[in-house]
């Protein structure tokens, strides 16, 4: 017996080595045997595939603007819906409630509401303890004056009201300028071991400061002489309206919460499983479109065309039909993110209900000298430059535009330091791989 188990050692030693042992073969590094990539939730994978960008009727205004042209896209996930008022209000209650904790450890018990140390060991930096709920109304804070800073001044308030003062909620993040490290004058010099001159890897580190909170005046300043109150009063918070498309984020707001969306997430991963995943980010036009037109060719809306109605008379979107009657589609102002009927990627209301921010600065010619493979342009206008460097391609219309702005090669522009009441957006995210084609071999 002894003899059978020494010889069964001997051999699992055996077979293990020739496993690993080098053979003096090119075999590569097998991190991971195969990569499975998972859909992200409230995503739709958009195949790679080409199509023909631009006008696809005998508009003249949009011939100038939108010339035609034909372009290969890379496969990417996309929201199937515009972001809602629950899903930005989720980012808003974390910037609030990050704000609540650092206040309360700095002054009232850092030991709660702080990590300080792991293992019996003090940290370098510690973070906040998400574990602990936050205490609103206990006695003890209150009477402290821990979270003061969080609420209106006594002498702005009205009628006595306490609230939330939302103008000082802001997230901050940064990001790497990839297009400026790609500039060949900001190559590495290997010879001399150096950058150029006036140039540092730090420089590539651009960071942002974003008061994150919706704009709800929009429904006000947005029309005038119109009696918009009760948007004003309801649409942001009230549960009626959780499932409707967020509206007064401008698009800086938009990449604030995209950069939100991807730490959120990375933070529930495994330092392993956070290296296989991709950042959310708002689409390029390109992508909007591409995904817009649900792989229909020559189309004018995501459900073809060339008609706003389908054979029962009944409107494919939500839009300004006929003047002065906004409700002949079903809607007044906007509908719920899920209506209508999908296109042919599963993707709602990619016309009308609302326009949507894409990450593409507007220019008018830039189908001209962009590339034909994945067709990318951008430009971050700080807040000192020029107004005509901050605008934003917009597309897919909205509830208070007429039929034309919904089509597919429509566009127009806002500026990015601009809230308004039919504008929200949705996000997208690299889909990491390349999908196998059947040749029929």
């Amino acid at each position: 017996m002894k003899k059978i188990l020494l010889f069964s050692a001997i051999f699992a030693v055996l077979f293990s080595s020739c496993g690993t042992s080098p053979t003096g073969e090119l075999v590569g590094v097998q991190e991971l045997t195969e990569f499975y990539p998972t859909e992200p939730y409230g995503m739709v994978r958009i195949p790679r595939g080409t199509f023909t960008m631009g006008a696809n009727d005998g508009d003249v205004p949009y011939a100038h603007t939108t010339p035609k042209k034909l372009v290969t896209m890379h496969s990417f996930y996309i929201d199937q819906t515009e972001i809602t008022n629950n899903e930005y209000r989720q980012f808003v209650h974390w910037v609030r409630d990050s704000i609540a904790r650092t206040l309360l450890a700095e002054n009232f018990d850092e030991e709660i509401f702080m990590v300080t140390e792991k293992d019996g060991e003090l940290l370098d930096e510690p973070y906040l303890n998400w574990e602990v709920e936050i205490p609103w109304n206990d006695e003890e804070i209150i009477e402290s004056e821990a979270l003061y800073d969080m609420y209106i001044p006594e002498e702005e308030q009205i009628m006595g009201q306490k609230a939330f003062d939302t103008r000082s909620w802001k997230y901050k993040y940064s990001w790497i300028d990839k297009s400026k490290a790609g500039q060949k004058a900001n190559r590495f010099d290997k010879e001399t071991r150096t950058y150029r001159e006036g140039f540092s890897r730090k420089g590539l580190v651009k960071e942002a400061e974003v008061y994150i909170y919706p704009d709800t005046l929009a429904w006000l300043h947005d029309f005038s002489y119109s009696f918009n109150e009760p948007m004003f009063d309801t649409y942001f918070w009230h549960p009626a309206y959780g499932e409707y498309p967020v509206v007064g984020v401008n698009w800086e707001q938009a990449n604030a919460f995209c950069n939100w969306r991807t730490d959120y997430r990375l933070s529930l991963l495994t330092p392993y499983e956070q290296k296989y995943e991709t950042a959310y980010r708002l689409p390029t036009e390109t992508e909007w479109e591409f995904a817009a037109r649900g792989n229909k060719v020559n189309s004018i809306y995501p459900w073809g065309g060339p008609y706003s109605r389908n054979s029962k008379g009944c409107f494919l979107a939500n839009f300004k039909p006929v003047r002065g009657n906004y409700i002949a589609d079903g809607f007044a102002f906007t509908a719920p993110a899920v209506s209508y009927w999908a296109n042919d990627f599963g993707l709602y209301n990619m016309s009308g209900n609302v326009s949507e921010w894409t990450s593409t600065p507007f220019e008018p010619t830039a189908s001209m000298f962009v590339s034909d493979m994945n067709p990318f342009y951008t430009y971050d206008a700080d807040e000192n430059a020029h107004p005509m460097l901050k605008r934003k391609v917009i597309k897919g219309g909205s509830w208070k535009d007429v039929g034309a702005f919904l089509q597919l090669a429509a566009k127009d522009y806002e500026y990015q330091d601009t809230s308004k009441c039919y504008i929200g957006f949705r996000c997208v995210k690299m889909y990491a791989g390349v999908e196998t084609i059947d040749f029929g071999y």
